[in-house]
Order: C-alpha cells, then structure tokens, then sequence
C-alpha cells in the first residue's frame, strides 16, 4: 500500500512538473530580462476566432515587436482537433495543466497577460477588437505601469 502510495505520488509530482515546464521557464526568463508572459489559448485548426487572432495580431510585425524588444515572452496553449495537427503527448498534458490553472472555462481564443510571478494582469476574452498595433499599445502600457 505504501509503495502504490509513493508511485501515485510520484506520477502525479512528475505531471504537474512537466506540466508546468514552458510557464516555469518563461517565468524565469520573465524575472531576469523584466518581461510580461502573454498565455494565449487557441484551438489553431477548428476555432475560427483563434485562427483570425493568430493571422491578424500575432503574425503581425506589431506583434513580432513586442517579442524583439523584450516586453513579452509568449505561450500558445493549443488545443488542435484534427488529427495530422495533434501536439506531443507532453504537450497536451503541459496545455491542460495551463487550462486548468488560467482557463477553467474552457474560453477560446482567451489570452492572459501575467507577470513574472504568473499573477494575472489582463486578460482578453474572444478575438480583441483592436488591430495588432492597438493590441501591442495596450500590452506596451500595463507594462510601463508595471514600473
């Protein structure tokens, strides 16, 4: 009894570890270079919403500047259904430890900007209404204000 204890134990400590690793990491990296973390959950190959926000503001140059300039570390928490676009299965674990933590609602698109410490500073619900650079803007100002 005591050993299928320990192993349950175990099994769960090494889940919830790897679960946690990109947002560990990012958190990290977050502290040393004074940085947000922008946690984004999408479902890249059904939801339509998340395919819009991922063409429209995250490949957008705006965007791609935010990460250049060292204002945020980005996390794409992807949800894919169709099977030629599934994700490792530590991935898919690592994705819903993420969704049970900062979006138990199953929300999608639902984007989070944290701090280094994973505390929640904003949050978008759906596709943001405004363009990439209006999106990058906001980001820019909650982190002057974080100073």
């Amino acid at each position: 009894m005591k050993t299928l204890l320990s192993a349950i134990v175990m099994v769960v400590f090494s889940i919830v570890y790897h679960a946690q690793n990109r947002l560990e990491t990012a958190k990290k990296t977050a502290a040393e270079n004074k940085e947000l973390i922008l946690l984004n959950f999408s479902g890249s190959d059904w939801c339509i919403p998340c395919i819009k926000l991922h063409k429209n503001i995250m490949e957008a140059e705006d965007f791609k500047k935010l990460q250049a300039d060292h204002i945020i570390l980005y996390i794409n928490a992807d949800f894919p259904r169709n099977k030629k676009n599934q994700l490792s299965a530590e991935l898919k674990k690592e994705n819903a430890a993420l969704a049970d933590q900062y979006n138990p609602k199953g929300l999608f698109p639902y984007t989070l900007l944290l701090n280094q410490d994973g505390k929640v500073l904003k949050t978008w619900e759906g596709l943001p209404s405004e363009n990439a650079l209006a999106f990058s803007n906001e980001i820019r100002s909650v982190k002057e204000n974080q100073k």
